[in-house]
């Protein structure tokens, strides 16, 4: 198979979809591995280490598309939907249920898109969205941090506190992989600890992970606007797998909150659990204000730490690309391994992913139903 390895061109977006280890061994069993220019540099891997392991290295991003499989990072912009065409199968983040012109762009040009984060496991497990979920809600909160910082127009908070003066109060909405990761960097800076998720189990489970040494709380409006009134750092990291994220936090509930305390959305990308959340932010322009909240929303969080994050992905994203191109067929691929199956959001014009087809008013098309 030939595969495509282009740049990205999202603001500040530094991963690459697979360093020169990876390349190497698709190389090794007998596919043809296509590297746009440049495309490394932002993880520190130059277009040398590239060719050392035999890649083919392309300066126009059109000669790296039109190969059979493409891989990226995050969801194609505008300027990339001329690419896209018939018999294309892209594998990256896609987050459709947020962001319906590219899923009617894929659509149109009958591509077959798969997106990383609905790969998913008989478990529940989100093998490929899982490692960047820790990255985010490691972030989370060291970004939170910085931005409590007076000189970022934060209230002066120092989230450790000191001997004689109350630590900073932190609030993670939301037990998963970036809540509970989250919860480990927050704790360990000495902050008091708050998480909220309405699966009562998980609840059990992550007090028995910190000893009790968090508060745990059943997540629901009531306790949310209790929390939030005495919050200094909110991060919001609720995931429904495909679909858009809830709006869980108010306006109401974030004009209660205390002046120049911060929220961080980690689910912005997915439409964001914050009412003020209303638009995602860049790794330029991070934050903004809303009722005298400082909002961090950015949709690449984990782009600010390119070569953590192009290392972690490529970990997990190796197998099934393997898969994919050692299959006689996409077909084949797909129905070789049910968690790759899941992952399937459009395929032959028509989205097949029901929740996606729900959020976005779309037609929907049982991916069943096109195989056969």
């Amino acid at each position: 198979m030939k595969i495509g390895i282009v740049k990205e061109i999202k603001n500040n977006e530094k991963r690459v979809a697979l360093p020169p280890a990876c390349v190497y061994e698709l190389i090794q069993a007998g596919h043809e591995v296509y590297v746009e220019t440049q495309a490394g540099a932002g993880s520190a891997i130059s277009d040398e280490a590239y060719l050392a392991v035999g890649a083919i290295i392309k300066e126009n991003p059109a000669d790296v598309w039109a190969q059979d499989l493409v891989m990226k990072v995050k969801e194609p912009l505008k300027e990339e939907y001329h690419f896209f065409r018939e018999g294309l199968i892209l594998f990256t983040y896609l987050h459709l249920a947020a962001n319906k012109a590219v899923t009617q762009a894929l659509i149109e040009a009958k591509v077959t898109a798969i997106a990383y984060e609905n790969v998913q496991l008989d478990n529940g497990g989100l093998p490929l969205l899982a490692p960047m979920s820790e990255i985010a809600g490691r972030m989370a909160v060291q970004i939170g941090a910085q931005f409590l910082e007076g000189p970022n127009e934060g209230k002066g908070i120092l989230l450790a506190g000191v001997p004689g003066v109350r630590k900073g109060n932190v609030v993670v909405i939301g037990g998963g992989v970036s809540g509970t990761n989250a919860a480990q960097i927050a704790y360990g800076f000495g902050a008091n600890v708050t998480i909220l998720d309405v699966n009562l189990h998980r609840l059990k489970e992550l007090d028995a992970q910190f000893n009790g040494k968090v508060q745990t709380l059943l997540s629901n409006a009531f306790n949310i606007e209790k929390q939030l009134e005495t919050a200094d750092l909110v991060i919001g990291a609720v995931l429904l797998p495909g679909r858009k994220a809830p709006t869980l936090v108010t306006r109401d509930m974030v004009k209660k909150m205390p002046k120049k305390s911060v929220i961080v959305d980690i689910a912005i990308d997915q439409g964001g659990i914050f009412e003020t959340s209303s638009f995602a932010t860049t790794h330029d322009q991070p934050t903004y204000i809303e009722e005298g909240v400082i909002h961090y929303a950015v949709a690449n969080m984990p782009g600010g730490v390119a070569q953590t994050a192009t290392y972690a992905l490529s970990n997990t994203t190796l197998e099934y690309v393997r898969l994919i191109a050692n299959s006689a067929s996409f077909e084949k691929a797909i129905k070789a391994n049910t968690a790759l199956y899941r992952g399937v959001n459009t395929y032959q014009g028509f989205v097949v992913n029901e929740g996606i087809a729900i959020d976005l008013d779309l037609p929907y098309k049982a991916l069943d139903a096109l195989l056969a």
